[in-house]
């Protein structure tokens, strides 16, 4: 099963959904992408992810361009904007779904609660891929 989780800038919400993915079946191939990639992950995704036993230290955002030409049983956008301007896939996309969330590098404040925004952001991430793959697979 080919998965392909997008967001904007691919560094918090696709990447945690892409880790969590990996971590319910290892058999799955999962790539995660952004309409317009950061720089890095996220540190504070990195940080939860690690809280929640998961590592995505060694991710990087990478661009949607790279996977455009490939199949894909199913297309994920996990933001409003990557669901807006999610480009042609040339390749045959079997199912498109749009799971959305808050997006955790907007959050303000200081860093307690920033933090605290990232674990709640991660955890409905969590829950919401889980039902997914218990839906789907």
């Amino acid at each position: 099963m080919k998965i392909l989780v997008l967001c904007t800038g691919n560094s918090c919400r696709s990447q945690m959904a892409h880790g969590f993915l990996q971590s319910f079946d290892g058999s799955l191939e999962v790539r995660s992408a952004g309409t317009a990639p950061a720089g890095c992950v996220h540190p504070l995704a990195v940080r939860v992810m690690a809280e929640a036993g998961i590592d995505i230290s060694n991710h990087t955002p990478r661009n949607v361009e790279e996977f455009l030409h490939e199949p894909w049983d199913y297309v994920i956008t996990v933001c409003g904007g990557a669901e807006k301007s999610c480009p042609t896939f040339f390749g045959k996309v079997a199912h498109r779904l749009h799971i959305g969330f808050d997006d955790p590098a907007k959050f303000a404040g200081d860093e307690n609660l920033v933090l605290e925004g990232f674990r709640r952001v991660r955890d409905e991430i969590r829950e919401r891929f889980y039902a997914f793959y218990r839906q789907e697979m």
